[in-house]
């Protein structure tokens, strides 16, 4: 359709990726190393936490340590490898997790407001795979930045109210670059008030999840399941609803753009 921007599955992150890694070379160096950070793991204890907060740790590979209820806030991890690193409870908020190397990671229940999250690698071929994929049951990404493919991945209970997932079509020249759902588990997830335009969430699971405000314009939600949802006021002007579930949904008459038969 005229006005419509491209969508190529893919080709967005595996350019960005190309361009990070062609970068690389010229980063600057980080605040700490690795054995650097896993020295101060050592030290750190229940009532002393290991706190990164703020500290640059651009492209450094923290892969598989267990840095559960560490402080991060703020902190810069652009491009650092978290392979199968442990941060559930951690305090990630404002953190920049930008292309970030996320396979198997463990953010269940971490706090993540705030933060930026566009681009993480999240899979060692071009598609996501349940034994590659990180965790993010009960994670806050409240007024978060998120464009990143998290589909069929354990978003259950997380908080992404207010969050920024929608596309801004003027910097979108390489295709759309969007926060990809399908198959996602996000029951009893607060997306109220979350823009998530042009979004990809087919046959994601949205069973008793808050959508109150929520600007879904151009949203794919075939074979979505929102039995049981709030949906108050939100904007569903454009969405794919093919299949869609919507037995129970709270708000319907409130919705914007929805057309019932």
């Amino acid at each position: 359709m005229p006005g419509t921007p491209a969508i190529v599955p893919g080709l967005f992150w595996a350019a960005l990726a190309a361009i990070v890694g062609l970068g690389a070379g010229a980063a600057a160096a980080a605040d700490l190393t690795r054995e650097q950070v896993v020295g101060l793991l050592a030290a750190a204890t229940p009532d002393h936490r290991l706190d990164l907060s703020a500290k640059d740790l651009d492209r450094v590979d923290l892969s598989g340590l267990d840095l559960s209820h560490a402080v991060l806030s703020g902190a810069n991890l652009f491009n650092a490898k978290l392979v199968g690193t442990r941060l559930a409870g951690a305090d990630l908020s404002g953190a920049n997790l930008n292309m970030a190397w996320i396979m198997r990671a463990d953010f269940s229940g971490a706090n993540l407001s705030g933060a930026t999250v566009q681009g993480p690698v999240v899979a060692s071929g071009l598609a996501p795979s349940p034994a590659e994929a990180p965790t993010f049951k009960g994670a806050n990404f409240a007024h978060a930045t998120v464009s990143a493919r998290l589909s069929g991945f354990d978003l259950s209970g997380a908080d992404f109210s207010g969050a920024h997932m929608g596309v801004e079509l003027k910097t979108q020249s390489m295709g759309l670059m969007r926060i990809e759902l399908a198959g996602a588990d996000l029951r009893g997830a607060n997306l109220a008030g979350a823009d998530l335009t042009y979004g990809l969430l087919r046959f994601a699971k949205l069973q008793g999840a808050d959508l109150r405000g929520a600007r879904l314009v151009k949203i794919d939600l075939s074979g979505a399941d929102l039995t049981g949802a709030d949906v108050t006021g939100a904007d569903l002007t454009g969405a794919v609803l093919a299949g869609t579930t919507l037995a129970g949904a709270k708000g319907l008459d409130t919705v914007k753009g929805l057309h019932q038969p």
